[in-house]
């Protein structure tokens, strides 16, 4: 290969289950990452999806998660929160310089501003 990739790329799903969890914060649990990505990108996903995401992205290493306190709004339930390790900032990080890199000098072409 001509190149080396620093980190294994990530998939347009993988960016935006990750760019939810950084946009959320201590608030990134399953159902808000749903509801960002929905409202943000139009998406309509599945929360299935979500989640398998989420733990496919936590084997990674790119993310971690910890359980919350029972609260009596879920009925005495937990919620499972996630947040960004290094490793995934740094795969953000790489993933949207490319693209702009990639993207840079085609707004006209695009119709962007």
């Amino acid at each position: 290969m001509w190149f080396k990739a620093k980190s294994a790329a990530l998939g347009d799903f993988e960016q935006l289950v990750l760019l939810g969890v950084l946009r959320l914060q201590e608030g990134a649990y399953g159902a808000a990452i749903r509801q960002e990505i929905h409202v943000r990108s139009g998406r309509d996903v599945s929360i299935n999806a979500v989640y398998t995401t989420l733990d496919r992205l936590e084997t990674k290493g790119l993310l971690h998660s910890w359980v919350g306190e029972p609260t009596a709004q879920r009925g005495g339930r937990r919620r499972k929160f996630y947040a960004l390790r290094p490793a995934g900032i740094a795969a953000m990080r790489q993933a949207y310089q490319a693209f702009r890199s990639m993207a840079d000098g085609l707004e006209g072409r695009l119709g962007a501003k």
